[in-house]
């Protein structure tokens, strides 16, 4: 069995062992020996722990890859023009997908109309943090020390430390192809760890979606039936219709094909419900099983992490309609425009971490007028719908991605098209050179 078909078979397990365990709990006594074994030693112990390290490895890999993997794509586009437009294409396909996605999720809404006739009221309440102010925003993507950024996980400031560094490194003659070579060899040994992880990947999705699921169970769906839905169906019309045209569109590549090697990254993205952390992953399926070439993949996939959440933005634009709907309250064509641009520069720079797209939701909904506290009404499904909206933002980055390498002969079509494109590899020797157009 291939890796990928391991990994959706352990998410499908996970899923339905989680799911055993949440009916099981509901005819055991608490304080049995059953509940004791199940709970504290299955639930709490091994599937938390494991699932625990799996995330935290990860993330160890996050920084580092991000960092050199920028370095070596702003070296080797440092001293062509190409560096200007490249990012102009990634920026600018980044916004256009956002937009596109709230506006399709806010008419969706509209038209389905999930909030209608609810009548709930929230049993928790939700405080929301203030966003920091725009001129905040702005000045904190600048770092005055790249090492704390580092250690503190700051990915717009790593992009900016990482991109500058590149081009320095472009523009130093022979002592800049000394530090390029160490970073290219830097990038080949961090790709040999994730591919190591990678091997691991099923056991930590499996205990990531058992221990998820037996404490939510499927009962949650059923009492927001139409809210989850809508917002499902609207992610998955989003990540086949919108960017498989898109993709036919600017590239003239088949979506088929992208679609079918993103099982992998879509089964990491569902487990962990993390931009971030998927991100290891991202990278290599999209060097390796796509062929983009690494100095557009270096570049386009850290950024698309940082500021691309297309599947928050649809989440926001649903849940905006919905509660405003619960709460009887009427928007204007101005109040749903409000909310497409708030959520569209709210992605930007919204951290790629579990759960941040409620946070993200507060600011949206002062912004448009609507009670704050409605957020309660929705965190009951909010986990499930943020790991399907996670396997959303990863497909937009990978999308984008292609897009800009076709554009700028940076994408190798013979290992696009190949079916078993790094298939099983796990060994850095059996893989293309990192650096190789």
């Amino acid at each position: 069995m291939s890796l990928t078909n391991r990994i959706l078979l352990a998410m499908l397990v996970g899923i339905l062992v989680g799911s055993a365990i949440n009916l099981l709990r509901q005819f055991i006594a608490v304080d049995g020996t059953l509940s004791i074994v199940i709970n504290t030693y299955l639930v709490e112990g091994v599937f938390d722990v494991i699932g625990k390290i799996f995330i935290a490895s990860l993330k160890l890999l996050v920084v580092p890859l991000v960092l050199v993997s920028l370095i070596c794509g702003a070296s080797s586009l440092g001293d062509s023009a190409r560096m200007g437009p490249i990012a102009g294409k990634t920026l600018s396909l980044y916004l256009l997908t956002t937009a596109l996605a709230i506006s399709v999720a806010v008419f969706v809404a509209v038209m389905v109309g999930p909030g209608t006739g609810v009548d709930m009221q929230a049993s928790t309440s939700f405080e929301a943090t203030p966003p920091p102010p725009l001129k905040e925003v702005l000045v904190d993507i600048f770092p005055t020390n790249p090492i704390q950024a580092m250690a503190e996980g700051k990915m717009l400031q790593i992009i900016v430390f990482a991109l500058l560094f590149g081009w320095a490194i472009s523009h130093a003659g022979e002592a800049g192809r000394r530090v390029a070579s160490f970073f290219r060899d830097m990038e080949a040994v961090v790709m040999k760890m994730v591919a190591l992880l990678i091997e691991l990947a099923p056991w930590g999705v499996f205990t990531l979606l058992a221990r998820l699921f037996s404490d939510m169970g499927l009962s949650a769906i059923v009492d927001l039936g139409a809210y989850f839905a809508t917002v499902l169906v609207v992610l998955i019309f989003h990540a086949l219709v919108v960017y498989g045209s898109l993709l036919k569109l600017l590239s003239g590549l088949a979506p088929q094909v992208l679609f079918k090697k993103m099982r992998g990254v879509w089964a990491f993205a569902f487990s962990t419900a993390s931009s971030g952390a998927t991100l290891p992953i991202t990278i290599r399926t999209v060097e390796k099983r796509l062929g983009v070439h690494n100095s557009v993949a270096g570049f386009t996939l850290p950024l698309g992490a940082t500021i691309n959440m297309d599947g928050t933005a649809i989440m926001q634009g649903v849940a905006t309609v919905f509660i405003a709907q619960v709460y009887g309250i009427d928007l204007t064509l101005g109040g749903y425009l409000t909310v497409i641009l708030t959520a569209t520069l709210a992605s930007i720079g919204t951290a790629a971490v579990p759960g941040v797209g409620l946070i993200t939701l507060a600011m949206v909904l002062e912004q448009a007028g609507l009670p704050v506290e409605g957020i309660a009404l929705i965190i009951g499904v909010d986990r499930l719908l943020d790991m399907a909206r996670t396997a959303v933002n990863v497909t937009g980055d990978a999308t984008v991605s292609l897009i800009v390498a076709r554009s700028e002969n940076q994408l190798d079509e013979a290992v696009f098209l190949n079916p078993n494109a790094d298939l099983n590899a796990r060994d850095s020797e059996e893989l293309p050179a990192a650096n190789t157009p």
